[in-house]
């Protein structure tokens, strides 16, 4: 890892167990991949949960070269520290491991870069600004994915609206399908494709959602 491994903790005591741990993980994303730049590490208790219990987030980020980042965010109320967080931050690494492992196939080759080429691609068709989530809808299948702020790249959940085309990794979360690492790729009508790429067209739906 070019970059030092970074652990935040947000309205949590910093912990050396939950350090030792994080490290664990992290030097197993490591060896998964050689050319991995960084890994940030959130650990952080969210405030004013309407969770009866108090509500926790595990969010690890990692990046390659050339600019990809890959995202996994998970969250569980949590009541004993020691047996509660710990499967939450698991849960986290695991979803990054599962990119990355996809990545890592992709980039040596062994999955073809034109198969399932429209498979990250999706359109968004509703937002909840006020809650931090919405929906995408894929143009292929119609399959739509829920996504939470936390997992639109670079702060980028404010640029959002009905019609606005992004990239995303698709994973199955404990209430359905959801999306991770969303990447606005451009707004309505603004993206000319490129020589030899079919266009991706929007679902009829999206203005009607």
């Amino acid at each position: 890892m070019q970059v030092p491994l970074e652990i935040t903790y947000n309205h949590v005591s910093q912990s050396d167990w939950i350090d030792e741990y994080i490290k664990e993980r992290a030097e197993h994303l490591d060896n998964m991949c050689d050319n991995l730049i960084s890994c940030r590490v959130t650990i952080e208790r969210e405030q004013h949960s309407q969770h009866t219990g108090n509500l926790y987030r595990a969010q690890v980020e990692v990046s390659l070269p050339p600019k990809k980042h890959l995202v996994g965010d998970k969250k569980g109320v949590v009541e004993d520290m020691h047996v509660q967080l710990r499967p939450i931050i698991r849960k986290a690494f695991e979803a990054v491991e599962k990119q990355l492992k996809k990545e890592t196939a992709r980039r040596r080759g062994d999955v073809k870069q034109h198969e399932n080429s429209y498979e990250s691609h999706a359109f968004v068709v509703r937002l909840f600004p006020d809650e931090d989530y919405g929906f995408i809808k894929s143009p292929i299948d119609g399959q739509e994915y829920y996504f939470h702020r936390n997992a639109v790249l670079h702060d980028d959940f404010e640029r959002l609206h009905p019609g606005t085309q992004v990239r995303f990794e698709a994973e199955m979360g404990e209430k359905g399908p959801q999306a991770s690492t969303v990447q606005i790729i451009d707004k309505p009508g603004v993206r000319v494709p490129e020589e030899g790429e079919e266009a991706i067209e929007q679902p009829d739906d999206w203005k009607k959602q």
